[in-house]
C-alpha cells in the first residue's frame, strides 16, 4: 500500500507568515513616520493659530516662524515619501491621508497670509489673500500632486480640497478676530476669498461623500462672514460693498 502525499503545502503557510510580518514591519514604520509628521504639524498649526491675536502689521514675523515650521514638515514627508513609494499607494495611504490633509493646511493657510511668495515677487511685502495650487503644495514638499501613477506616493486632489474647507472654517474665525485688532478691511478680503471659494467648489461634481459634505458645509463660514461685513456696513465703519460704483453712476 502506497502512503498518500499531504494534500496540504506547509510552504503556503510558510509564505504567508513572512508576508504577514513584512507587512506588519511597514506598518510600523509608516506609523512612526505619520506620528513624526503630526507632530510637526501640530507645531506649524500652533504658531498659525497665533494669527488670531497678531495684528496684520506682526504678519510677517509669524509667516517667517511657519515657513520653517513647515520646511520641518517637509523633512519628515520626504521620508515619507521615500517610504511608502515602495509599496502600493491605496493598501497604506489610510495611515497618513488625515495627517497629509493637515500638512496641506499648513502650507495653504500660511501663504494665504502671504507666506512662500513667488520667486519674481520675493523682495516684496506679500498680500493676503492668495491660494496655492496643488501642484505649488506639491513643490513646497517636493512630492508629486495628482501623478497618473497612481501606485507612488503623491498628494491627492481629495487631501488637497479638504484642506481648502478647514482654511474657510480659520478664515471666518479670522474676520471676527481681526475687527478686535481694528483691522476692518481684512474681513471685506475674506468674506470675497470664501464666496469665490464656495462657488469654485459648487463647479466640481464630487463624489467623495466626507468631501461633499464638508464642501457643502462651508456655505456656513460665507455666511459667519457675511454678518461681520453686514454688522460692520450697518455701523458704518467700511464702505458698503458698490457704494463706489453707484456714487460714480450717480455723479454721472
Amino acid at each position: 500500500m502506497t502512503s498518500q502525499a499531504p494534500l496540504l503545502d506547509p510552504s503556503i503557510f510558510a509564505y504567508l507568515e513572512s508576508k504577514i510580518e513584512e507587512e506588519t514591519q511597514v506598518r510600523e514604520t509608516l506609523t512612526a513616520i505619520v506620528q513624526r509628521l503630526e507632530k510637526a504639524v501640530a507645531t506649524a498649526q500652533g504658531l498659525l493659530s497665533r494669527v488670531h491675536s497678531t495684528p496684520r502689521s506682526q504678519y510677517p514675523t509669524l509667516v517667517a516662524q511657519v515657513e520653517a515650521a513647515v520646511k520641518d514638515e517637509a523633512v519628515v514627508i520626504a521620508e515619507l515619501n521615500e517610504v511608502a513609494s515602495k509599496h502600493p499607494y491605496y493598501q497604506y495611504n489610510a495611515k497618513w491621508s488625515r495627517a497629509m490633509q493637515n500638512a496641506i493646511g499648513t502650507v495653504v493657510y500660511c501663504a494665504w497670509l502671504g507666506g512662500f511668495p513667488k520667486e519674481s515677487t520675493a523682495s516684496t511685502q506679500q498680500e493676503v489673500g492668495r491660494l496655492l495650487s496643488l501642484e505649488e503644495v506639491g513643490a513646497i514638499f517636493s512630492v508629486p500632486a495628482n501623478l497618473k501613477d497612481r501606485d507612488s506616493f503623491h498628494l491627492t486632489i481629495e487631501e488637497y480640497l479638504l484642506s481648502l474647507t478647514d482654511l474657510t472654517q480659520d478664515l471666518s474665525r479670522l474676520a471676527t478676530n481681526s475687527v478686535t485688532h481694528g483691522d476692518l478691511s481684512l474681513p471685506l478680503t475674506i468674506a470675497t476669498f470664501i464666496k469665490d471659494l464656495f462657488a469654485g467648489f459648487q463647479l466640481l461634481n464630487l463624489k467623495n461623500d466626507i468631501l461633499r459634505k464638508r464642501a457643502d458645509a462651508v456655505k456656513y463660514d460665507v455666511k459667519r462672514v457675511e454678518d461681520v461685513v453686514y454688522d460692520l456696513c450697518l455701523r458704518g465703519l467700511v464702505a458698503r460693498p458698490g457704494a463706489d460704483t453707484e456714487m460714480k453712476t450717480e455723479d454721472s
